[in-house]
């Protein structure tokens, strides 16, 4: 079976060869990076009790382009299934949301830290002044400290379903072990970027799956929302400066 590309970004090509998936970095993608991603992976296969794909390889080729080869989960993305049954979304999305708490019941001591991860980013957050960078770490230093393992961008793209049901999780280069409410406004706002009726849903199913109140996981939503100005994508950038801004919830 010839080589076929699966899709394409600035930093990465992903090609599907047989049984196995291939992760192609750009020419000069720093190492540490991919080196980091591999192991993150590795540790998370360790725990056991998730689907996620297997890593088989890290390799460098001829023109010094970086690899990372896992078994290739032969599905549709949960995103597309929720485009195509859209009678099913209830369903689709209470699958979701266990699947996340399944991950948020694991712990991975080796992983970073979420809030060391967080005091990062929002300090080199572009767009923030002095007092809303002071404001968002001030806030951040309060919130409560736990070591659930957390996805760090856990949203339907990132969901395999195969034919027989099984959901396989993918792309856990963000992982750490934080706080689940830090984890579930992370997608929250990832929902809100694409489609608000979705997110409202997530977050209606997690806090009532969770006993957890809506003003709590809201209360994380500048924080990641400065978060993801580090991913310097120009057209979320006037929603996340407006979550930003946002002090408190009532």
């Amino acid at each position: 079976m010839a080589r076929e590309l699966i899709s394409k970004n600035a930093t990465k090509s992903v090609y599907r060869d047989g049984d196995k998936a291939i992760k192609s970095f750009c020419q000069g993608f720093p190492k540490a990076e991919v080196l980091n991603e591999a192991l993150i992976s590795a540790r998370i296969e360790e725990i056991g009790g998730i689907n996620i794909p297997a890593t088989l390889a890290v390799s460098v080729d001829v023109d010094g382009c970086w690899s990372i080869t896992k078994d290739f989960i032969n599905g549709k993305t949960l995103k597309q299934l929720m485009d195509e049954n859209p009678d099913k979304l209830d369903e689709y999305m209470e699958q979701m949301v266990d699947l996340q708490l399944t991950i948020h019941s694991k712990t991975c001591p080796l992983l970073n830290k979420l809030k060391d991860k967080m005091i990062r980013q929002i300090s080199d957050a572009e767009g923030l002044n002095s007092v809303n960078r002071y404001d968002l770490l001030t806030r951040l230093d309060g919130m409560p400290k736990h070591v659930k393992l957390c996805h760090g961008d856990f949203q339907p793209n990132n969901i395999i379903v195969t034919d027989d049901g099984t959901m396989y999780v993918l792309d856990w280069v963000h992982a750490t072990q934080g706080n689940a409410s830090a984890d579930a406004a992370r997608t929250y706002l990832l929902l809100c970027l694409e489609d608000q009726n979705k997110a409202d849903k997530y977050m209606e199913l997690f806090c009532e799956k969770t006993d957890t109140d809506r003003r709590y996981v809201q209360q994380w939503l500048p924080l990641v929302a400065a978060a993801q100005l580090t991913k310097h994508r120009p057209e979320e950038a006037e929603l996340l400066h407006k979550w930003v801004d946002i002090c408190d919830y009532q």
